[in-house]
């Protein structure tokens, strides 16, 4: 099975992260399918709207302890850092709108793919959790977007105090702009993107564009180079060995 698979509709598409035996955890193979998958949507013309979404009713769970860890050491562990960095330049550039469906749980490095959406239905009992704090890490891409698209306050608080936020609580701090029903998530995330979709096809590029370059202030895919060249530790980075945190219940 491909660790990520794309479903096309008329405008828009639905990037589904296809790995529910691991909660849709980010490895390597899952970096590289959604690298892919980002380029050919941003090289689509006649796309104008993204579903992201996890397989199995669930969104994703972060990172991918046991395979960061594994032994020996996967093909593309000396690559992933790269591979990484370069799906959040592709969502940060993409003239699409990005409508993320969330569904039980969003963590670490998962949040930061949630928070990157431009808009996010929630489900009633779905969560988002920034807890890399809890581990001692860094949490660059998390820290790039909430500041990018909610300001430091709400950076702060997230990325400081490292607990789950609930979905009436991703509303009320605007980091969902709706809660619904667990059982309609993705049905709902996908009306929004058809809705999006049936917009006359210059519109969409043009406001997102605009939108992304007043927000930044600089070269989109800048602003996460400029955000991690802060970490004093960031020339020091070892090779990435998640810790694991305490997870959900399936």
């Amino acid at each position: 099975m491909n660790a990520v698979t794309l479903e096309h509709h008329e405008g828009w598409v639905e990037l589904i992260l296809t790995r529910p035996e691991r909660k849709n955890a980010i490895e390597g193979t899952l970096a590289e399918a959604m690298r892919d998958a980002l380029a050919k949507i941003n090289a689509d013309d006649a796309i104008r709207a993204v579903v992201l979404r996890g397989a199995g009713g669930a969104f994703c769970s972060g990172l991918d302890v046991k395979a960061f860890n594994a032994e020996p050491a996967p093909a593309w562990a000396g690559t992933f850092r790269a591979t990484w960095d370069e799906v959040h330049c592709l969502l940060i550039e993409s003239p699409k709108v990005f409508v993320g469906a969330l569904e039980k749980y969003a963590i670490n490095g998962g949040a930061a793919l949630a928070i990157a959406c431009d808009l996010l239905v929630a489900g009633r009992s779905a969560f988002l959790q920034v807890g890399e704090i809890q581990l001692g890490m860094a949490a660059p891409k998390n820290i790039a977007w909430l500041v990018l698209k909610h300001g430091e306050a709400a950076a702060m608080r997230l990325c400081l105090l490292g607990e789950r936020l609930g979905a009436d609580a991703l509303l009320r701090e605007h980091l969902a702009s709706e809660v619904v029903d667990d059982d309609q998530v993705v049905a709902q995330a996908c009306a929004v993107a058809a809705r999006i979709a049936a917009f006359p096809a210059a519109g969409v590029p043009r406001i997102k564009t605009s939108m992304r370059a007043a927000a930044a202030g600089m070269r989109a895919r800048d602003w996460f180079a400029y955000a991690a060249a802060h970490d004093p530790l960031a020339g020091n980075a070892a090779p990435l060995k998640p810790q694991a945190m305490q997870r959900p219940a399936p």
